[in-house]
């Protein structure tokens, strides 16, 4: 095998290995207590060698015809592996992880720029701006919830120009969901309006109230798991976060951190200039949400969302949830 090879084909071999890998956990249920979490450790462990290998040899792999779309797609990989387990089991750090990981994606443009003919490529990029919605919605960031809707609706006007033999109404739908989404939710209409979750910088902490102190001592009750549904027609939704649920779960949860209730420009600028991140840096910081999650809050209680179920996957839940 030539030298030159090597690294192509290893690439290639561990791209197929994490697929694999990612095959297994993608459907598992995001609800009961450790469900599946040996998988999730060798899938993550995975990316994380496939995504430091295309950091080491990125020259190498520009070389042989890597495309940039491709390591968009490991990033949102490793993104969605983060937000399943965010809905799992309801850690903050892993949903910082996973807006991280959107985040650059849409910054550093791997999707944008591709051949406008590879409708394979356009449909990554379609799921990629709805994934990145729900995230951003879930952490309430307003701005970039806003910036991700115009680039999918322009998206989806340039795929039904460009694929005119494709029928693109289900991702219409998607549109008009998140537009009506946030056009009733007063958090988007509202600007200076408090989050729903609980803000170490503008609540004291619980156990400083007198009354639950007292109580406290007597009797420890902690508040580990919930169930949130939804069972009302036509309901405000996206994909199948309904807005009563989705206000539920924000009401359930510790603020991240004060860093994510300042609503932060969604565009990067240095000296005035906005920063272009078309280039092929391909570093994404893996520890930031080290140090956007404050260790002494309280876990989050672990919450099982769905979306008019029946009685007996009601039930299947609630047994596995305990």
């Amino acid at each position: 095998m030539a030298e030159e090879d090597v690294v192509p084909k290893t690439f290639r071999a561990l791209v197929e290995s994490a697929d694999r890998k990612f095959a297994r956990v993608r459907d598992l249920p995001s609800y009961g207590r450790a469900q599946g979490q040996h998988y999730f450790q060798k899938v993550f462990k995975a990316y994380m060698r496939l995504w430091k290998y295309q950091q080491e040899h990125r020259p190498e792999l520009v070389k042989a015809g890597l495309n940039r779309w491709e390591i968009g797609e490991i990033a949102g990989r490793i993104g969605q592996l983060y937000f399943g387990q965010y809905m799992r089991t309801s850690e903050a750090r892993f949903l910082v992880e996973a807006y991280i990981f959107y985040e650059a994606i849409l910054k550093r443009r791997y999707f944008e720029g591709c051949g406008v003919k590879d409708l394979r490529v356009r449909f990554k990029e379609l799921r990629f701006y709805a994934r990145f919605l729900l995230v951003s919605l879930i952490l309430n960031r307003t701005e970039m919830v806003k910036v991700v809707v115009e680039k999918l609706r322009a998206l989806i006007d340039d795929c039904k120009a460009n694929f005119r033999e494709t029928n693109f109404k289900e991702w219409k739908l998607v549109e008009q969901e998140i537009l009506r989404f946030i056009n009733i939710d007063t958090t988007f209409t509202i600007p200076s309006s408090r989050p729903f979750r609980y803000c170490a910088m503008l609540n004291c902490h619980p156990n400083s109230v007198p009354y639950v102190a007292r109580f406290h001592a007597k009797k420890v009750l902690k508040f580990r798991d919930a169930i949130l549904m939804s069972y009302h027609r036509n309901e405000v939704k996206f994909a199948e976060l309904t807005l009563d649920v989705y206000r539920m779960l924000q009401c359930l949860e510790w603020e991240p951190s004060g860093s994510f209730y300042q609503k932060h420009p969604a565009e990067p600028k240095e000296n005035g200039v906005a920063v272009d991140y078309s280039g092929a840096s391909g570093l994404i910081d893996m520890n930031l949400a080290a140090d956007m999650t404050d260790p002494a809050l309280p876990p989050n209680p672990r919450k099982a969302i769905l979306y008019r179920p029946s009685l007996t996957h009601l039930i299947a839940v609630s047994y596995k949830s305990c």
